[in-house]
């Protein structure tokens, strides 16, 4: 039995655990329960799994890629595996249309953005070197200080609510502290008042929801579902406008300020409002769940593996390890079909046609047994621990990579200052969200407070 399965109910999931191929399906209702178990099945039966009538268009199929020297191949080849953003955005720019009209077409102020900035893979780089790395990138240790401060009010806020012993504190820890910490983060980074975080919040939940409610390895999205998500998105561009607005006028250190001053040397000009508004966009998807899902994963796995909580009190320098390991073994985004075959392509001795959609599995990537020996085991002295695909890899590794481990690790060192021990509470069933991200509902934890 791993230790994803020791506190996994089956029998509150609406699909049966899988036994064997026939029974696996990672869609459908109820899927998230299963994963691992269902990886290891494809791992030794079927790695490279054909989804009929899966692809873009009618008679394609598509492809769902677990080994991680597949993965790991494909995202580091964009000439032989297209990323399929760069190509819509590319097939924008080929019909000659603003952003601004980009915008009108998709309803994707994130689109647009790109095809202001970044319309072909060679300015990808660039925008990232000149608008996001120092920010969010290379750059992110600038805001250790702002960060540290956030984790600890939060541990503030939850020991001074009462109602705990004066050696013990209970919480549910995705509402009080793995949830509000990045979101008060990216508040902060961009420029945003914190008062506005529950706003913020509620928008970047109608982001993302095609995946977390969109069906099929395509996440997509009924007419209903799109025009309520569309519905519930209002006022957010308004919302950023003000603000670079504002900016414009009376910049502050903040990334707003900084995009709305900043010379792009890459098209040699200033930044458009829909530009801004774009990488804000993006901003708010990516620096929001990524970090969320890790820190209460890191949490169950800490809670799973006596011992490990006191061995990082004792020695911090391995954090990094816990760290990395954790979203090796939890990967808080299971897959993504993003990248298209140029050419017919063999993976694992199975033919794959040009035009075949890739839905690349990070999560089964991720403990593929024939990459890292006992996957299941939290090893903190794992060679290469930073070989796992969480961020993807190569040319398009996520932009925010660098700021989500700095704050895995700064909340961390802040809980490991302040409590002596953690353990799951009462009233826990560790059921899942839908989706494509790997995240609990509600975890109830308690903390024993240091003497």
């Amino acid at each position: 039995m791993t230790s994803y399965e020791k506190h996994v109910n089956h029998d509150l999931s609406p699909m049966r655990c899988p036994v064997d191929l026939s029974d696996v399906d990672l869609f459908g209702e109820g899927a998230q329960e299963h994963w691992y178990e269902a990886y290891e099945i494809l791992h030794s039966e079927a790695p490279v799994l054909r989804i009929e009538g899966g692809g873009l268009t009618p008679g394609t199929d598509a492809f769902v890629l677990t080994k991680h020297a597949d993965i790991n191949m494909v995202v580091k080849d964009g000439d032989r595996f297209p990323n399929l953003t760069n190509k819509r955005v590319g097939q924008l720019a080929d019909k000659g249309l603003t952003p601004e009209e980009a915008f009108e077409s998709t309803k994707s102020l994130m689109t647009a953005s790109m095809l202001g900035l970044r319309p072909n893979p060679e300015l990808y780089f660039k925008h990232r070197r000149e608008l996001t790395d120092p920010w969010v990138g290379p750059g992110a240790r600038r805001h250790t200080e702002m960060i540290t401060e956030h984790a600890n009010n939060l541990i503030d806020e939850f020991l001074a609510d009462g109602g705990d012993s004066d050696s013990q504190s209970s919480v549910e820890f995705i509402s009080r502290f793995a949830r509000p910490l990045p979101q008060r983060t990216m508040a902060s980074i961009l420029g945003f008042p914190q008062e506005d975080i529950p706003m913020l919040a509620a928008w970047g939940d109608a982001v993302v929801t095609p995946f977390v409610h969109g069906t099929g390895l395509r996440h997509e999205l009924s007419p209903e579902q799109t025009a309520d998500m569309i519905a519930r998105l209002d006022g957010f561009q308004d919302y950023i406008y003000e603000h670079v607005t504002a900016k414009r006028q009376d910049p502050q250190d903040d990334m707003v300020s900084f995009l709305c001053d900043a010379h792009y040397d890459a098209l040699d000009r200033k930044l458009s409002n829909i530009e801004i508004a774009g990488i804000v966009h993006a901003m708010i998807i990516g620096g929001l769940e990524t970090t969320q899902y890790a820190l209460e994963e890191q949490a169950q796995l800490l809670c799973e593996n006596p011992g490990v909580f006191q061995t990082l009190r004792a020695d911090r320098s391995k954090l990094r390890s816990f760290t990395e390991e954790s979203m090796r073994m939890r990967s808080p985004t299971h897959g993504l079909s993003t990248r298209i075959t140029a050419n017919d392509e063999v993976f694992q001795g199975v033919d794959v046609p040009a035009g075949s959609l890739l839905h690349l599995r990070f999560g089964a990537a991720n403990v593929d047994p024939e990459e890292f020996a006992c996957p299941f085991d939290l090893d903190l002295e794992r060679e290469g621990l930073t070989r796992h695909l969480t961020f993807s890899a190569g040319p398009r590794v996520c932009p925010g990579a660098t700021l989500s481990r700095l704050e895995q690790q700064i909340a961390w060192g802040a809980l490991l200052d302040r409590f002596e021990s953690i353990e799951y509470d009462d009233d826990n069933d560790w059921l899942h969200q839908p989706g494509i991200m790997l995240g609990t509902l509600r975890l109830n934890l308690r903390f024993t407070k240091a003497g």
